[in-house]
């Protein structure tokens, strides 16, 4: 690996890691200033987690068959904890749902 392509790769992380902190800062000045509203915060959590995944993880160096196949299982993932959701609330307080 040559000097150029390790500079140039360091310098995207860095750049990569200081937007990440950047929109970690205005979640928290946007919830202190105007109060934590739901789909602001949930936009710039999924930009987050978007640029972490992609840089962070490598993908974004993989074949865009691999990324089109790793959504409808996280999908699924995030399907089946819902449904168990409900319950360990429930055995939470070790008690039926009220009727």
């Amino acid at each position: 690996m040559s000097k150029a392509s390790t500079s140039g790769s360091m310098t995207s992380t860095y750049l990569v890691y200081g937007a990440i902190l950047l929109i970690a800062i205005v979640q928290v000045i946007a919830a202190m200033a105007m109060g934590p509203s739901l789909w602001r915060m949930l936009l710039l959590a999924a930009i987050q987690a978007y640029l972490a995944v992609m840089f962070f993880m490598h993908l974004r160096d993989e074949k865009p068959t691999l990324r089109l196949a790793l959504i409808p299982g996280t999908l699924f993932v995030l399907v089946m904890m819902n449904m168990i959701w409900a319950d360990s609330f429930r055995l939470a307080v070790m008690k039926p749902f009220a009727k």
